[in-house]
């Protein structure tokens, strides 16, 4: 896994101009073939991670309890998708794959396999 942490620094000096969480999320999501807004501490964030690792994918992992901002993303990521919930949140190829509920059922459908794979993530 790889975490972030260089570019939440960049997202404190660029604030002023780009205060829009969403607009955030956005440029994060698509930084990346796999994108995860997790915190540290959440047991469903663990298992969305060791879920990737374990597929041998690579995500780039923001955690938002690590970041003085990381309030704001997170209740962008919940008006997102409309939760009370927002982590751990999932992105593939910049496209939303979804919460904990979406990615399993992607996962368990097989669909989550072929978006990996067109997203650069996975080679196999």
């Amino acid at each position: 896994m790889h975490y972030q942490t260089d570019s939440w620094g960049s997202y404190m000096s660029t604030r002023s101009t780009n205060g829009d969480p969403m607009e955030r999320i956005e440029r994060l999501a698509s930084e990346s073939a796999v994108v995860i807004f997790s915190i540290s501490t959440c047991c469903m964030c663990h298992a969305i991670k060791r879920l990737f690792c374990g597929m041998g994918v690579n995500p780039t992992v923001y955690e938002l309890d690590e970041d003085p901002r990381g309030k704001e993303i997170e209740k962008a990521l919940m008006s997102l998708l409309g939760a009370s919930s927002a982590v751990p949140v999932v992105f593939v190829g910049g496209k939303l794959v979804g919460a904990m509920d979406g990615v399993m059922a992607s996962h368990i459908n097989g669909s989550l396999v072929p978006l990996l794979k067109e997203a650069g993530a996975l080679w196999l």
